[in-house]
């Protein structure tokens, strides 16, 4: 089957959001899919405000429908709400084709966190964004709330981990310091940084990724170690080695990086919010706690393997199956 994804969040930016969408097309052209992607590269692009790493594309519902015209989609899925997924939505709408969307981010509270906008026209907006779709894909920690803010159609699309590449591996041979907490993500107000970079704990912290607030913590927290940016083969290296996994998140609707660590071997401590209540399991791949230094340091005694097991049950097979079973065919 011929298959569109439309993304305003793609290569380069490193996160949650990306990182399914590359592994979903992956396995959809594994089994054998025909995949055409829409995203910021195509097109001329200008730096979000207050994210300058993030690029806007600049396009028209003409370009996009040329695009779609000329592919042949049997099924067409719009990811993001961005200026891209707009103005796909637009020509999907011009052209009446059905579509699907999905729900990966809070966009709302991340907007309130950066100008005085009410987070109820923020849900508004949002909720009229999705409401064309035939269906709306979110992650299943997050489909009650949305259903509460009167989110329709919505199905679950769960998320997967590479167990080949995220494995437990062997203490490195270097001096890494220990115990050791590490975070890993986008490093930005929205992650909550601090309540992980103020807490007293024994060992070091290390901070794995960047963002727009990276150069402000590193002044901030000269203790803790800021890796900058890191992926594949040398990011799974540096989390394997850590002792706990410290996710400071409130907002995440699920969290890729949790999976990720568990694969690794490294029991999470989290608050108890969405994402984690969804995923960590106490005891057995982590420990939650409304008091994050408690968390932390009780995560210090779960077993290794219990995490391993745990994400061994989360393929992106599964997720993609999810996937196509969700989209809307166009006859």
């Amino acid at each position: 089957m011929k298959i569109c994804i439309a993304t305003d969040a793609w290569h380069p930016q490193i996160n949650g959001v990306v990182t399914t969408l590359s592994r979903t097309a992956a396995t959809l052209q594994a089994w054998g899919h025909e995949v055409m992607m829409i995203t910021p590269d195509r097109f001329e692009t200008f730096p979000c405000p207050t994210y300058p790493e993030i690029r806007l594309s600049m396009v028209t519902p003409a370009s996009i429908g040329r695009m779609l015209t000329g592919f042949g989609p049997a099924a067409i899925h719009i990811a993001t709400e961005g200026p891209l997924g707009w103005t796909a939505r637009a020509a999907c709408r011009k052209l009446d084709l059905a579509f699907t969307t999905s729900y990966h981010t809070r966009f709302p509270e991340y907007v309130r966190m950066r100008a005085p906008v009410p987070l109820a026209m923020s849900y508004a907006l949002i909720r009229g964004f999705h409401r064309p779709a035939r269906r709306t894909m979110a992650a299943p920690t997050i489909i009650d709330e949305l259903a509460a803010k009167d989110f329709t159609h919505l199905v679950p699309w769960s998320r997967g981990v590479d167990t080949t590449l995220f494995r437990p591996r062997r203490p490195s041979q270097s001096a890494v310091p220990h115990p050791l907490f590490i975070y890993v993500g986008r490093v930005a107000m929205e992650k909550n940084l601090p309540a992980f970079l103020d807490l007293e704990l024994p060992g070091k912290k290390w901070v794995i990724g960047d963002g727009p607030a990276l150069k402000t913590l590193r002044r901030d927290y000269p203790e803790v170690y800021f890796t900058g940016a890191k992926g594949g083969e040398d990011l799974a290296v540096h989390l394997a080695q850590a002792d706990v996994f410290v996710f400071p998140s409130l907002t995440d609707t699920f969290g890729i990086v949790l999976l990720e660590a568990m694969a690794s071997g490294v029991p999470v401590a989290a608050f108890p919010v969405t994402g984690p209540k969804y995923i960590v399991r106490e005891g057995i791949n982590g420990c939650l706690d409304t008091n994050l230094r408690t968390a932390a340091l009780r995560a210090m005694t779960v077993p290794r393997s219990g995490c391993r097991d745990f994400a061994a049950g989360y393929s992106w097979e599964v997720c993609t199956r999810q996937f196509l079973d969700n989209l809307a065919v166009n006859c």
